[in-house]
């Protein structure tokens, strides 16, 4: 049985809700607020400005942890020079903005760890190649 996450958007009740499963690429769409200490001429004249903008975040969901109100998701991309960044949200979080699936995967794990161990491009998609050979090895 695969594992499926539900999601919708705080605001909006009555939208479709987004269903992501394990191995999907999902794009979460998160809010941020960055702050910057801006100081005139005079060393006493120090201006705090607010920026609010939405970052996107885009990888292969790799596990979910938690359930009702608690879940967490894991999300894995490669960032440049082929490092690994994960991130983990919150379903619940109110600074979660959107969240796409881009890419459906059919996996038979409910945690992608594995994908850690890869290195550069085979750690940013699901190799075909292992979907075929996991299936053939059943069969017999």
């Amino acid at each position: 049985m695969a594992i499926k996450i539900t999601w919708t958007q705080p605001d909006k009740q009555d939208a479709k809700p987004t269903v992501a499963g394990i191995g999907d690429t999902v794009r979460v769409h998160y809010k941020l607020i960055e702050k910057e200490k801006v100081s005139g001429k005079a060393k006493r004249e120090v201006h705090v400005t607010t920026r609010e903008r939405i970052q996107v975040f885009e990888g292969i969901l790799i596990a979910v942890r938690g359930s009702g109100s608690d879940t967490m998701m894991t999300v894995r991309r490669i960032g440049t020079g082929a490092i690994g960044i994960e991130r983990i949200f919150p379903l619940t979080s109110p600074w979660i903005r959107k969240l796409e699936v881009k890419k459906r995967a059919d996996v038979r794990r409910a945690k992608l760890y594995y994908l850690r161990a890869r290195k550069g491009r085979l750690a940013s998609k699901l190799n075909e190649a292992d979907v075929r050979k996991n299936a053939t090895a059943g069969v017999g």
